[in-house]
């Protein structure tokens, strides 16, 4: 085989993996990472924590961490998050807000894109008849987008001083170029205790079982059959398990500083046993997460995103660093982690977020 016929081929290959890690084949199967492009979580002060947000989540972001926490917010707030992934190959971005009712209800909306732009798209470049590239096949390569959005719509309600509930309603749509796409629909369910400094939250994902139905443009795909003699993948529909997300954090203020620490863990009900602690079928993935505010103007943050086995005897340690700027009201927020673990070379997370209270507090209204 030619380096152009290898390179273009390769290319192709590449492209039929990416659409079958994504679509499914058959009528209808249960999947682990349904809508993976969530799991990695938004905000600032959150995420430079580890993920230990759950029981803490009483902000614009509790529409997707505990939307029970929303009716603890006394403002209206928006709040944006840019996130930098696999060393800037996937790009995240989330935009939120937050309405309060009345002084016990609290609605709240929010957006979040995930996608891959610029993907090779080599089908056309190869010619089936003469079993070799086209003449000039770089003019013959175009590229594509692989984008995932979801929509979050979001209600919480106190139903006494230290006890709130919450719902979310979950629209997810999914493209890979003009190739495949996908609906999906679910809701979650959560309830948050507060007293005094201390908060403790539980949030079941997905508690409908999330539905994704697929759709597949065969058409885009027969040069990948023909010239290849690859197999297509089908439409069909996704079920994605739920996920009970457990969390606690207690707040300890003295005098111009104030001390947060946090914990959550995530239990899975995917049977997943390798690297994770696990007992049957449910495994248990815990989270981390310190900070440390001077002044309420300056916030430090640190925590452990995933802690398991590495396979080899070893641990399996994702460590976060971030840091906060909290000017009246707006915040300013900055984090940092390696994506895939110290040892990867899967490249760095960055997320930059911000987010603005306005309006007058509920309880003057």
């Amino acid at each position: 085989m030619s380096r152009n016929r290898a390179r273009i081929a390769g290319l192709s290959l590449a492209l039929v993996l990416f659409l079958f890690s994504v679509a499914p084949v058959g009528a209808q199967t249960v999947v682990r990472y349904g809508a993976e492009f969530l799991a990695g979580g938004v905000g600032g002060r959150a995420l430079g924590m580890g993920g230990a947000h759950v029981g803490l989540a009483q902000d614009v972001s509790a529409g997707y961490w505990n939307p029970a926490g929303l009716a603890r917010i006394t403002h209206s707030e928006v709040g944006y998050m840019h996130a930098e992934r696999f060393a800037g190959i996937v790009s995240f971005d989330y935009a939120g807000g937050v309405f309060p009712l009345n002084d016990r209800s609290t609605v709240g909306i929010s957006f979040f894109r995930s996608g891959v732009n610029d993907i090779k798209n080599t089908l056309d470049a190869w010619d089936s008849e003469r079993d070799r590239p086209k003449s000039d096949p770089g003019s013959h390569i175009t590229t594509f987008s692989a984008a995932d959005y979801a929509f979050f719509f979001s209600y919480g309600r106190r139903v006494n001083e230290a006890f709130s509930a919450g719902v979310t309603a979950k629209v997810i749509r999914r493209n890979i170029g003009h190739f495949a796409s996908a609906w999906g629909y679910s809701f979650d369910v959560a309830v948050q205790y507060t007293v005094g400094g201390f908060t403790a939250g539980a949030t079941l994902q997905d508690a409908s079982t999330m539905l994704q139905t697929w759709s597949v443009n065969q058409d885009a795909l027969r040069p990948i059959e023909e010239d290849f003699g690859e197999v297509m993948p089908e439409g069909g529909t996704e079920l994605v398990l739920p996920l009970m997300r457990l969390g606690a954090g207690y707040t300890i203020p003295m005098g111009m500083h104030a001390v947060t620490v946090a914990a959550d863990v995530d239990l899975a009900f995917d049977g997943q046993k390798t690297y994770a602690a696990n007992m049957g079928e449910v495994s248990f993935h815990p989270r981390l997460g310190a900070e440390y505010v001077y002044r309420n103007l300056i916030a430090l943050r640190a925590g452990i995103n995933r802690l398991a086995t590495d396979g080899r005897g070893g641990a399996d340690i994702v460590p976060t660093v971030g840091a906060g700027l909290i000017l009246d009201r707006i915040s300013i927020d900055y984090g940092f982690g390696d994506f895939a673990g110290i040892p990867s070379e899967l490249g760095f997370s960055h997320r930059i977020a911000a987010s603005m209270r306005f309006g007058t507090p509920i309880a003057q209204r």
